[in-house]
């Protein structure tokens, strides 16, 4: 039978614990490979988006003149 366990650097967060249910990810492996992972929180900026909601507010001002 063909090994058919993924590498933990291939599955992220959202498919980690599928695979690790299907017996394809070894959650010891997982946990290691998060271990490694370096913190990157310093290099996070802070993004602005409307949102279909907030658009249409914007639209409303101008109806209002």
């Amino acid at each position: 039978m063909a090994d058919t366990t993924l590498d933990p650097k291939n599955a992220d967060k959202r498919t980690a614990e599928r695979y690790i249910r299907r017996g394809q990810l070894d959650e010891k492996a997982w946990t290691q490979h998060l271990a490694t992972l370096p913190d990157v929180a310093e290099k996070a900026v802070p993004i602005e988006s409307l949102l279909d909601d907030d658009a249409d507010d914007f639209d409303d001002e101008d109806d209002a003149e």
